[in-house]
């Protein structure tokens, strides 16, 4: 990847930074892995309050920022100067005054004194400066302009007036309430998004990503088009144990771009195929993207609701990429791989089934009532007993000692469970203690364990990127509740759309997108949804449904010219113009641009209310409408469309999305008639040629 690509896909993923050489490596990868350690113990026990463990979490985020990123942007050295080690060591001891003073910070609550009020400045200037080194000015530099306007407000004119704080109210906002750095964001960082990103973590290091790239492989690796839509699976799949688009196509696109690209795609759309399909991955139950996590906070409902209503869209938008890319293979007569080269899709599954139980463990833990937290825990504590327990296993050259090994560890796990009273947690971390004594003396086994503790550094340091914008957008949340601000902002919305829904639809769907060409998802959403959500829901769109609105146009932010940030990461891959392949990826994902639309006139698509042939009915239009837009968008269905054709479809297209009386009447006979009138022009255009 080209310095510049890294520098700007750095701002939403910005991976581990510096690799440190020599002893600070080590201390790093120590520091990393204790990081780790924590966040499992207090998500699988709760020995500590929740105020400490943001506290603490946030201390950690500083701790790995300042050793791992730069002052300057971009500047990789291998050894951190003395001075970043002293911001390290500042923000992280600074981090336990929660823990220390707890008490008395509960009784002075509202009344900081002068040491609270230091802390609480210092604290807000390193994730101030933290975040820049990880996602650049822009966002900093907003939230740090929110300070000043906390503190002079008097003085402000028009709408952005109001009563003015004194330093005092400001500090103890930002960083000793729940409100401000500390806030519902970083409290679902330090939570549930960093054991997701460890469970994901953990499946990759086990195979996972082999498994899904055979499995695309071996279902339409020969199919017209077969390797661009082993992209499009292979990157779904993803989806489902990891939430990070920039992360999918930097993982799956070292594979499917190049694919691509060798059986006659492209470069500018193999890019765009891998794009679109990987940032598909944040809207792909069960392991959503961290918005998902963050709403379900935000608005008060299980995880699992938010999860079950993105099922149908994100099916939906797959689809979509799945039938552009069969179009485009149609149009350029693109033939799939030699069936000898595909894997074979069920050997690979029973062969390595095994991989897929702490997925389905996972899903049904999460709708059965469980909380996020307890599935992921559960999640990646199966997930680390099969590395080691494989690894174990492994030694046995008669299969049937391997499936007495682990029936024998079933029974043991039973019985511990049965008769010693242990919690679940407990019982996990037993098991998984047995194993670790176990494949300390087979062959490979510390290595295995290695490999283990390097995966906890890894996700450790794979959760700085979110960790630190959940902590920075923090203060630009907790002033904006202090103010009023956002209520300002909503009410103007409100002042500027009156009753016309679609209006106030465009104007979020805007925002989402110029605010998405400078800073991540996650400040997007929290943002947007602040000012935006209100107004939706008020003109009658259900919570869970506006929500999603935002959530979506915040995601496909990543995909819209001009920042584009997945398209910028598959152009380091595919050696193309990032700006071409985000046009590209825009036409390709349409479905994203539609669907959000058709959600909010027709909730049933998110099975928010109806019943199920309400939802039913509107799938079909859905598809519908996504087929003849892909037709439109790539000038080919059966044959080739002219631009009357196209704009015929779209048309019937666009009327399905319509929820006005009669659309779908007249949307349903323009379609007929579109379709009949191409099949004809294709057939008789075959038969003169």
């Amino acid at each position: 990847m080209s310095n510049e690509t890294a520098t700007i896909a750095d701002r939403e993923n910005p991976g581990h930074g510096a690799a440190l050489a020599g002893w600070q490596g080590r201390a790093v990868i120590l520091f990393a892995i204790v990081f780790s350690f924590f966040q499992i113990i207090t998500a699988g026990f709760s020995p500590i309050s929740s105020i400490v463990l943001r506290s603490v979490h946030v201390g950690f985020l500083l701790l790995l920022t300042f050793l791992l990123f730069r002052a300057k942007r971009g500047s990789y050295a291998d050894r951190a100067p003395w001075y970043d080690w002293v911001l390290a060591l500042t923000g992280f001891a600074i981090a336990f005054y929660h823990w220390i003073f707890e008490t008395d910070l509960i009784l002075r609550a509202g009344d900081p004194n002068t040491v609270d009020l230091v802390i609480g400045a210092i604290t807000t200037l390193l994730v101030l400066e933290g975040a820049r080194r990880i996602m650049g000015w822009e966002l900093p530099l907003l939230c740090a302009l929110f300070i000043p306007y906390a503190l002079f407000g008097r003085d402000l004119p028009g709408f952005l007036v109001h009563r003015g704080f004194d330093f005092e109210q400001v500090i103890d906002t930002l960083y000793f309430g729940t409100e401000g750095i500390l806030g519902t964001p970083t409290f679902v960082s330090a939570t549930f998004i960093f054991l997701f990103i460890l469970f994901g973590a953990l499946l990759e290091r086990a195979g996972m990503i082999n498994l899904f790239n055979d499995l695309a492989l071996g279902t339409v690796g020969h199919q017209k088009g077969g390797p661009a839509k082993v992209a499009v699976i292979s990157s779904g799949l993803m989806g489902t144990i990891n939430g990070s688009g920039v992360a999918n196509v930097l993982t799956t696109g070292q594979f499917t771009i190049k694919l691509m690209m060798r059986f006659g795609y492209r470069p500018r759309f193999a890019g765009a195929v891998e794009a679109c399909a990987s940032m598909g991955g944040q809207i792909m139950p069960p392991v959503m993207g961290a918005v998902a996590f963050i709403m379900a906070e935000t608005i008060g409902i299980p995880y699992s609701e938010v999860a079950l209503a993105a099922v149908i869209p994100a099916l939906l938008y797959f689809f979509s990429a799945f039938w552009m890319v069969h179009l485009e293979a149609g149009r350029a007569n693109l033939l799939g791989l030699p069936k000898e080269e595909c894997p074979n899709a069920l050997q690979a599954l029973f062969t390595r089934w095994y991989l897929l139980l702490p997925l389905a463990v996972l899903v049904y833990l999460l709708f059965s009532g469980f909380t996020p937290l307890f599935a992921g825990t559960m999640g990646m504590a199966l997930t680390a007993v099969l590395i080691l327990g494989q690894q174990a296993s492994g030694q046995m050259k008669v299969m049937w000692y391997r499936v007495l090994f682990w029936l024998g560890l079933g029974v043991c796990a039973a019985v511990l469970y049965r008769f010693s009273g242990l919690r679940i947690e407990s019982l996990a971390v037993v098991m998984i203690g047995l194993l670790v004594a176990l494949t300390w003396f087979t062959k490979g086994g510390r290595e295995t364990q290695k490999m283990l503790m390097l995966s906890f550094a890894d996700a450790a340091k794979g959760a700085l990127g979110v960790g630190m914008a959940c902590a920075l957008v923090g203060i630009l949340v907790g002033i904006s509740q202090m103010t009023g601000l956002a209520n300002e902002l909503a009410r103007g919305i409100l002042a500027v759309a009156g009753d016309n829904l679609l209006l106030a639809l465009v104007m979020t769907m805007v925002t989402c997108i110029i605010l998405g060409t400078g800073i991540p998802t996650i400040p997007n959403y929290i943002i947007t949804s602040a000012m935006a959500a209100p107004v939706l829901t008020e003109m009658g769109v259900p919570i869970l449904v506006a929500h999603m609105f935002v959530f979506y146009f915040g995601i496909m932010a990543d995909l819209t010219p001009p920042v584009a940030l997945a398209a910028l990461a598959a152009s380091s891959i595919a050696k193309e113009s990032h700006m071409k392949i985000a046009f590209t990826a825009t036409k390709i994902g349409i479905a994203g641009y539609v669907v959000p639309f058709m959600a909010v006139y027709t909730p049933a698509l998110m099975l928010q209310g109806g019943e199920w042939y309400d939802t039913a009915y509107v799938l079909v239009k859905a598809v519908i409408a996504v087929a003849l837009w892909g037709g439109a968008a790539s000038a080919w269905l059966i044959g080739p469309m002219n631009w009357p054709e196209r704009i015929w479809a779209t048309v019937a297209a666009f009327m399905f999305v319509v929820a006005l009386p009669v659309t779908d009447e007249v949307a349903a006979a323009l379609t007929v008639g579109f379709l009949a009138f191409h099949w004809w022009k294709t057939r008789r255009s075959k038969a003169a040629a």
